[in-house]
């Protein structure tokens, strides 16, 4: 079992940033597998956010944080870190670090082996 820890999640106003770290177990191969951000707004389904592959070589966007977040990992810390700018309401929920991936392709992918607990983040004025 492996087991992810997000952090990093708060309060931000509308146009702010914020910065959401996942770490992943130190005897974990971590370099093997996409690391996923995926999210679930109050009373909405699960989403996917954004994935990286390997050193960062392949990085996918939705559509809707495209040009805002910015994805990024260090495979030496086990770490993968989500910078997200420019925040909106609508980006209020609770993040979910994700690895395993069980699609044939991360993009639109939200079904993984291991998720964390997730991390809430809330934009409001």
């Amino acid at each position: 079992q492996v087991q992810l820890v997000e952090s990093g999640g708060g309060s931000v106003q509308p146009g702010g940033s914020l910065t959401l770290s996942c770490a992943a177990p130190s005897e974990w191969d971590f370099s093997r597998d996409y690391i996923t951000w995926l999210r679930r707004r109050k009373g909405k389904y699960l989403e996917w956010v954004s994935s990286i592959y390997d050193d960062g070589d392949l990085i996918y966007y939705s559509d809707s944080v495209r040009g805002r977040f910015i994805l990024s990992r260090n495979n030496w810390k086990n770490t993968a870190t989500l910078e997200m700018n420019n925040l909106n309401c609508e980006d209020t929920a609770v993040y979910y670090c994700a690895a395993g991936l069980r699609c044939l392709s991360a993009i639109g992918c939200t079904e993984y082996d291991y998720m964390g607990r997730g991390t809430q983040v809330t934009v409001s004025p």
